[in-house]
């Protein structure tokens, strides 16, 4: 590419050198090469496992990472990112499960969805599988492992799908269903969440047991057993279309983090009010790194459909992909 580039891989190298403990030959560089290692994209590939069935490499696209550094991110900064990824995975059991990527079969049990703010993660969507509701990207990932108790993941690129063979829609939608069963939806009432940490949430999907939604203007709040990652709840198989019948109609989605979203009937709120109330609750109690949107939607029971409020009106969204997003009254 440029001088700047080649200067930039050569001195993250070394820095991952000295900070991982390996030797020369056990962090390279490979150019793009159709036909070789790197078809996506430059990678410094970083060795971090040999054994006698072979050695196990962790690939880092620095096409993207120079972006960031292009971008006023320090390379100490990036060094320290990579650094932190390349121990999670080596502990997570990451290579294991990694090896199997190519295989569907092998891995579709592990395709989850989660929630990202299209705009804030641009540079790393580019090559990602993905959707489009409004400002929200719902992206395709593979949890690979466990560190901590904390799941470990990464975002499946768009080249996987020609290796699998498969259309977007069918692996995003199996990947769907997978996220409602590895972490169910569940409504938190905030009286049984304050001060017990084992609470798991009211299981409301369930049609045979009567539950019943509040809808005073306070809300109900959506996420997952997990709790972590658990806003993505409101775009689970048939979770929009229970919640509205719970509500008897249309509600309002409030984010208030990639946690989590406060539901609200339309009979009993204003959406200029919920507006405010986000704004409020992102300056001070919602953490960058756990931003989603600050923007209020709405879903329309009717249709079925997410739309985001604008202004003074709600305008329909969704799409598969940033560019071809489109936005109708």
């Amino acid at each position: 590419m440029s001088k700047e580039y080649d200067a930039f891989v050569e001195n993250l190298r070394q820095l991952l050198l000295e900070r991982l403990g390996l030797k020369e030959e056990q962090i390279f560089f490979k150019e793009q090469d159709e036909q070789g290692m790197t078809p996506s994209g430059d990678r410094l590939f970083v060795e971090c496992h040999a054994s006698p069935a072979g050695k196990e490499v962790c690939g880092i696209h620095t096409e993207e990472l120079f972006d960031d550094y292009e971008d006023g991110v320090s390379l100490e900064k990036i060094a320290d990112t990579v650094e932190k990824e390349i121990r999670k995975l080596k502990n997570a059991g990451f290579f294991e499960k990694t090896k199997n990527l190519n295989n569907y079969e092998k891995v579709k049990n592990d395709l989850f969805i989660r929630l990202l703010n299209r705009k804030k993660h641009k540079k790393e969507l580019s090559k990602a599988v993905y959707r489009v509701i409004g400002d929200i990207a719902l992206v395709l990932y593979m949890q690979v492992g466990e560190v901590k108790g904390c799941t470990t993941s990464m975002k499946i690129r768009r080249d996987c799908l020609d290796n699998w063979g498969l259309d977007e829609k069918t692996v995003f939608e199996a990947a769907l269903l997978n996220t409602y069963f590895i972490s169910p939806p569940r409504i938190f009432l905030w009286e049984k969440l304050i001060g017990n940490p084992e609470y798991n949430g009211e299981c409301f999907m369930d049609l045979n047991q009567e539950f019943e939604l509040r809808r005073e203007n306070v809300g109900n709040c959506l996420s997952t057993v997990r709790r972590t990652n658990g806003a993505v709840a409101v775009f689970l198989p048939g979770v929009a279309k229970r919640l509205a019948e719970l509500m008897k109609g249309d509600f309002y989605l409030v984010f208030t983090s990639i946690h989590e979203v406060m539901v609200h009937s339309v009979r009993m709120a204003y959406p200029e009010d919920l507006q405010e109330v986000l704004r409020d609750t992102l300056r001070e109690a919602t953490p960058e790194e756990d931003f989603l949107t600050d923007k209020v939607y709405r879903y329309c029971q009717e249709t079925g459909d997410f739309m985001v409020y604008k202004g003074t009106v709600f305008l329909q969204v969704g799409g598969p992909h940033e560019e071809d997003e489109k936005e109708t009254k």
